[in-house]
């Protein structure tokens, strides 16, 4: 047998088929679970595998250089022992250097080995690059991040219950009114409808639901009717009352108005002889009113503090009117309006000779001067307008010593008297 060439000898030993991947360790993976946060810790597999990657490339170049330069030396290894491929090459060239160490016989297997690894690497690699990016999107948001979120949300849903509830009582109140307002129209519908039919019928007359009067029939110091509420300060007024008598001489005293300190602050009184008289302050007009005839008359008298300027009115007509009659005195609050006497002190202290006797109803007051035209109509029973001040209501009157309330309709008593 021929030697090879000092520099050029080999010799093939076989290897076991599990050693071929002896020479080519990977780098061990980190295991999960640390203590560092599951974002970092897949951040630092991912370098990790990166890196694995870069040196299984780095290392399949270097290796397929190897595979080509003992493909050549196996050729020339069984050119010159004739044997198979079924050993490992040494190279012992004196300035040659050990290439690959130990591999397999079979350099294809170890190609198609190591790209099977470098696969699953990359196939492991995009899986956590993808579960990193999952979890980042949904799952790694900071804690006080989420606990801001969920405070928002549960702001936005406290306001709008809110909202729902406000629309719901608005809802609600706008139906209550709009149910009061369909009642208030029923209501002044049919009272329209009754006036109709009243007028169809051919009674004109107005109805008041507080249709009574207060009779005084004898002349005494215990007779007679108190209103229960007082005046306020007035600076002018308008007194109306429906009265029939016939007492002689004099009808008497229909009101009287006492304060602290002035008896007669306003009184309407017709005593004795005299014709009937209107006293403001303890001043006097006279009044050129005749009522005395056992009829039933509608009585009005007005008055201003403005010059004392009075007016008075018998059955809807003006029959006088005047001035200086206790002018820029205002009416003062606080006195005792009486029915039927004429008081000496606030109250009190009747004088029988004073007294009215008869039949009194509709004692209105107004803290105004009324128009002639409201007056007319007042008197006519066309129109009903309770005073302002003192309304002629039942439970506003009170009757002392024997005198009475009777339900009465004053204007059909006044068409008996025509």
């Amino acid at each position: 047998e021929q030697e090879s060439p000092p520099g050029s000898r080999f010799v093939c030993t076989s290897l076991p088929l599990e050693a071929a991947g002896a020479g080519c360790p990977l780098p061990p993976v980190p295991m999960q679970g640390g203590a560092l946060p599951p974002e970092e810790e897949l951040k630092a597999t991912v370098l990790q595998l990166r890196e694995t990657v870069l040196q299984q490339k780095e290392t399949i170049g270097s290796q397929r250089e190897a595979i080509r330069e003992l493909t050549g030396k196996l050729s020339r290894c069984e050119g010159a022992d004739g044997k198979s491929a079924a050993g490992a090459w040494k190279n012992e060239v004196g300035k040659g250097k050990d290439t690959m160490g130990d591999l397999p016989r079979d350099p294809a297997q170890v190609i198609d080995q190591l790209s099977r690894t470098m696969q699953t690497l990359k196939d492991r690699l995009e899986s956590l690059e993808h579960q990193l990016r999952a979890n980042v999107s949904y799952a790694a948001l900071p804690s006080d991040l989420r606990e801001m979120l969920q405070r928002r949300l549960g702001d936005l849903e406290r306001q709008l219950l809110s909202k729902v509830a406000e629309l719901e009582d608005e809802k609600s109140l706008l139906h209550n009114e709009t149910s009061a307002h369909r009642q208030k129209t029923e209501t002044a519908l049919n009272a329209l409808l009754e006036r109709v039919s009243e007028l169809e019928k051919g009674n004109s007359a107005f109805k008041s639901p507080d249709e009574f009067k207060v009779s005084l029939p004898l002349r005494t110091n215990y007779l007679y009717g108190k209103i229960k509420k007082t005046l306020p300060e007035l600076y002018a007024f308008t007194v109306c009352l429906w009265l029939r008598s016939s007492a002689s001489p004099g009808i008497g005293t229909p009101f009287s108005y006492a304060v602290p300190g002035q008896a007669n602050e306003i009184v309407l009184i017709e005593w004795g002889n005299n014709p009937i008289e209107l006293l403001i302050n303890d001043k006097v007009a006279q009044l050129p009113l005749f009522i005395s005839d056992g009829k039933w008359h509608h009585i009005c008298i007005t008055w201003t503090t403005r010059d004392g300027m009075w007016e008075a009115f018998q059955d809807g007509e003006k029959l006088g009117t005047g001035e200086n009659l206790a002018p820029w005195h205002p009416i003062k609050p606080g006195g005792v309006l009486i029915l039927g006497q004429e008081q000496d002190t606030v109250g009190g202290r009747f004088d029988a000779t004073q007294a009215f006797v008869g039949e009194m109803s509709q004692f209105n007051i107004w803290d105004r001067v009324l128009k002639a035209e409201d007056i007319m109509n007042i008197a006519n029973c066309s129109i009903n307008m309770p005073g302002n001040i003192i309304p002629w209501v039942d439970n506003n009157v009170d009757v002392f010593g024997g005198a009475t309330k009777w339900p009465v309709e004053t204007c059909e008593e006044r068409l008996l008297d025509l």
